[in-house]
């Protein structure tokens, strides 16, 4: 799909009260969605998958211990786009937060490249960051956690 095309379906969707638009052209589509007010909207190109590629299967899931205790639901703060996964705004550079780190709703967590646009994702509470799920460098899917905070 042409970048031109999916600039102007932007552009429309910043224009009017739409929060998301999907187009299909063959077996190319892009979906771009407004992520919440006063944020861009943000694209995503599907590829068409090369013919009898496999994909891999998921891992089972661990079973859980009966004598477990339940755990207080964590805060996830999960990725709003599918790109690469960066902890720090350059190669070398200090990652914006630690393991342990005390952070404030609004602060930059970590940035995702999508479609050479690089996207600070900001924490949507306030707390201490207990982990990383996600390595840099890593391609991360929609919706996938990110960080836990609690």
């Amino acid at each position: 799909m042409d970048i031109r095309k999916i600039k102007k379906l932007i552009e429309l969707l910043e224009a009017s009260d739409v929060s998301e638009i999907e187009i299909h052209e063959g077996e190319e589509s892009v979906r771009i969605s407004r992520q919440g007010a006063g944020l861009a909207p943000v694209a995503t190109v599907v590829a068409p998958a090369a013919a009898g590629q496999a994909l891999a299967p998921s891992p089972a899931p661990r079973p859980e211990s009966p004598a477990a205790e339940p755990e207080a639901p964590k805060h996830t703060v999960n990725s709003p786009m599918v790109g690469t996964f960066y902890r720090a705004p350059s190669p070398g550079a200090k990652p914006f937060v630690e393991t342990g780190q005390k952070v404030a709703a609004g602060d930059t967590l970590c940035i995702i490249e999508a479609m050479k646009i690089l996207n600070q994702i900001e924490s949507d509470k306030s707390g201490i960051v207990t982990k990383a799920l996600v390595e840099n460098g890593e391609p991360v899917e929609y919706n996938q956690p990110l960080f836990v905070i609690e």
